[in-house]
């Protein structure tokens, strides 16, 4: 068993102002979004300008804030927030949801490809390698928040965590982190290197992100109060990354059909 590192949530304050890990690694985030889009937006016969990247990540920015706030809300804890609505405000303590950033970024990419008059599917294909590494960021701020946290386990990297009762339990935050976020950017960036048909980036992103977050659902504790949602063993972030799996697979079926 792995000793879990208890860090303060707190990276540093200022008066009363704090900056805490899980903000910062936001910052990361969008910060890794911006230099990656730099580098793509120098390769060759790129619809994006170096120019055009801090109004991109800018949009996309809003669209995860916004959407992934909104999302967790909706998808996840709708009863609490409608009775005390000041929570939605502590965005520091965490409840942030992929799907709803997602479906954040999709409004604000359909906003921004029609601001450089772009097809919505080009200006999605060009920012989904940049999209991963910041997803890693993010699980990496679930870990040092102790949230998210997986099933019990016996397994010799188990850890215990604050809040989670005294057995150790499967690091999952850090499985979402190395296959959600580096593995996925290996796989995407790589198959963005050389030139593909319009939306067969974007589908693989999809098809990518669906599998590999299906697959680390089984060993992540579902929601303490939503629990499994269907068949007994099915979670809510299962459920959302099924219309993700089979958009993507349309995407790259369209992808290649039409060329």
């Amino acid at each position: 068993m792995l000793t879990y590192p208890e860090i303060d949530p707190v990276l540093f304050q200022l008066g009363p102002l704090k900056m805490h890990w899980y903000g910062a690694m936001y910052l990361v985030a969008f910060m890794l979004a911006w230099w990656l889009g730099i580098q793509r937006a120098k390769q060759p016969k790129s619809i994006i300008s170096p120019e055009q990247i801090s109004d991109m990540i800018f949009y996309s920015a809003l669209g995860v804030i916004l959407g992934g706030r909104l999302g967790y809300i909706i998808f996840y804890n709708l009863p609490i927030y409608l009775e005390t609505p000041l929570l939605i405000l502590k965005v520091w303590q965490g409840g942030m949801s992929f799907h709803g950033g997602f479906l954040g970024v999709l409004v604000a990419m359909g906003l921004y490809a029609r601001k450089i008059n772009k097809g919505f599917f080009e200006v999605t294909d060009f920012i989904a390698p940049l999209v991963p590494l910041g997803l890693a960021a993010g699980r990496i701020g679930n870990f040092i928040n102790g949230e998210l946290w997986g099933h019990t386990t016996k397994v010799s990297w188990g850890m215990v965590f604050p809040y989670a009762g005294e057995l150790p339990r499967h690091p999952s935050q850090l499985y979402q982190a190395a296959l959600e976020g580096i593995a996925l950017f290996i796989i995407v960036w790589l198959f963005s290197k050389r030139p593909r048909p319009t939306m067969a980036v974007s589908g693989l992103f999809l098809i990518g992100y669906s599998v590999f977050r299906f697959i680390i659902e089984f060993f992540r504790s579902p929601d303490a109060h939503l629990g499994f949602i269907a068949f007994g063993w099915m979670t809510m972030g299962q459920l959302l990354s099924i219309p993700m799996l089979i958009v993507g697979i349309i995407l790259m079926g369209l992808a290649y059909h039409r060329t």
